[in-house]
This record gives structure tokens, sequence and C-alpha cells, in this order.
């Protein structure tokens, strides 16, 4: 393949579609991102709602349009956690394949965990090359998925996936707008015990090595944390989040509704709602895994695939 094949990635999950598309070389021609919100209910009620699917899908046409512009010559197209949980899959499946002309794929926990890993380790710091062990923990919106593995080796990873997303810890726990202090205490309580089941399974890790966060909520979070109005890739990629301030905004978000959280700087259209169910995830496991420190990488899974094309 030459280095100026165009290729390309797309991800629908349970809150936003997303769309990369690079040259074979590297070079990135685009990158999008729109909150949808596909997974919308299905925690309570197992089926993708036809509203929701809509949503997407009108999406994906556009998408389909900039794949064109573009001359994308090969693609893939996943769906994910909402996806993977719903009976009426098959219904968004076809509107997919419909829309975009490409086949979908629906990934196991374990696959989107490697995937993923995969992108955010293939150009991390030098630092992060005599660390051991990196830890990745993609906080998606129906599922997490923590991954270890060597830098760079993501066939060698170990990945482990768990049914705590952002949307999905927002609608099955908060209730009200802020949440109650008891609905954060259960929601606390069922994310540490599903991060103990994923501690039996994963490699034993080193007190304090490197993380790696991946998804909305780190890289909002990383906004939130620099006062930015405007989003800037390059100010976000690699930024790191400590773990003080993971806590400290966790008690913020979690004091204010929503309408105040969407005025903050650095707040993203279509996240003030799931936030603090996102940023609990990623505090329990900061506190789980003994971590200090954070990266945020703007690198994932959409990474991860297109280099699956190359």
């Amino acid at each position: 393949m030459t280095d100026d094949a165009v290729l390309a990635a797309l991800d629908c999950g349970t809150n936003s579609t997303r769309l990369l598309v690079a040259q074979s070389g590297g070079a990135v021609l685009d990158r999008q991102m729109r909150i949808t919100r596909l997974g919308e209910g299905v925690d309570a009620t197992g089926r993708l709602d036809p509203i929701a699917i809509g949503r997407t899908v009108a999406v994906l046409t556009d998408y389909r349009r900039r794949m064109e512009e573009l001359g994308v010559t090969r693609a893939r197209l996943v769906a994910t956690s909402a996806a993977r949980d719903a009976a009426n899959t098959e219904e968004f499946i076809a509107a997919a394949r419909a829309a975009t002309g490409v086949e979908p794929e629906l990934l196991s926990g374990d696959d989107e965990g490697r995937l993923s890993f995969a992108g955010a380790t293939a150009s991390l710091p030098a630092a992060f090359g005599g660390l051991g062990p990196v830890l990745v923990v993609d906080i998606g919106g129906g599922s997490t998925e923590l991954v270890v593995g060597e830098n760079g080796d993501a066939h060698g990873a170990h990945a482990v996936s768990l049914d705590v997303g952002c949307v999905r810890v927002s609608e099955r726990f908060f209730h009200h707008d802020p949440p109650h202090a008891g609905e954060l205490a259960d929601a606390d309580a069922v994310v540490r015990g599903e991060l103990a089941r994923a501690r039996a399974v994963l490699p034993p890790l080193q007190r304090d090595g490197p993380l790696i966060g991946l998804a909305g909520t780190v890289s909002t979070l990383a906004s939130l944390q620099k006062g930015m109005r405007e989003y800037r890739r390059e100010d976000i990629h690699h930024a790191v989040l400590d773990v003080a301030d993971v806590s400290t905004w966790l008690d913020v978000l979690s004091s204010e509704p929503a309408a105040a959280r969407m005025q903050r700087p650095g707040m993203v259209e279509g996240r003030a709602d799931i936030i603090v169910g996102g940023v609990l995830v990623l505090a329990c496991v900061m506190d789980e895994f003994d971590r200090r420190r954070c990266l945020v990488s703007e690198d994932d899974i959409l990474d991860g695939l297109v280099a699956s094309l190359r």
C-alpha cells in the first residue's frame, strides 16, 4: 500500500459517533466527533431506541459524504457497548451499512480494548519507554475497558471490559440533578466492585505505574482543568491529570446541576449530564490501581483501527 492511500475509521459508541480519515503514511486528513447518544436508555430497556438510531445514521450519512470527498479507499466501521447489549442491534447494523457502504463490525469488549491500547500507545512520550507495563483506561458511554500491556504491544495486551460507562452509570444511579450523596455512594460501590473483578484477571501492576486515559470524559476533564473555551487537540493530547485534580473535579461537578456544568469553560456540548459518571469511574480507577497521574491521550480506538488497515 502506498503512503498516500486514504483510510477511514468510524466508531459508533454509546455516546458519540466519530470519524478519522488519514493517509496510510500517517497524515491525518480529518477527525470528527458528534454526540449522538446511540445507547440512550439501553441499560434500562435492552434495546436501541429508533430515534437514537436515526440520530446516529444521520451522522454516518454525513461522514460517508466526507469520506467520498477525501477519496477513502478502505474503511472500518465498529459498534461497541450499546450495540453489544441491545436485542435489536441488527436494525442498527443494517442502517449503518446502508448509510456508509461499509460492513459494520460488532466489537467484543476485549477487541475494543486492544484497539484502543494500540492507538493510545503508538506514539507515547519517550519517557514511557522504561516504566514497565502500561495501564490504559478507556471510559466509554456504556462500558470501560482496562488494558495492560507493554508499550506498543497491543497483541500481547490483556484487556477486560466493564459495564460502567459514563452514560450507563448516570442513567442507572443518578436520578437527581445534581446527584444525591446516596446515589454517588451507590455508583462508587458498584464501580469499585467491577474494578476488583478486573484486578483479579489482569496481570499484576506496580504501584504508581503509567496510566493513560482515553475518551470524552478524560479529554473534557483536561479541557476543564485548562479552562479552554475552544478545543485545541494539541493542548489536550498528552496533558496530565493529577489524582487531586480528578478528585476535586468530581466534588465540584457532582455538587452542581448540569446547566451550571455546561457554563464552565472546557465543557463539551452533550456531555454535561453524564460527566459526573465518567469522572467517578476515573477517580475510582486511579484509587484502586494506585495511580497518582493520568496521561490524557487523544489517540485512541480510531487510530488503532486506521493502523489495522495499513
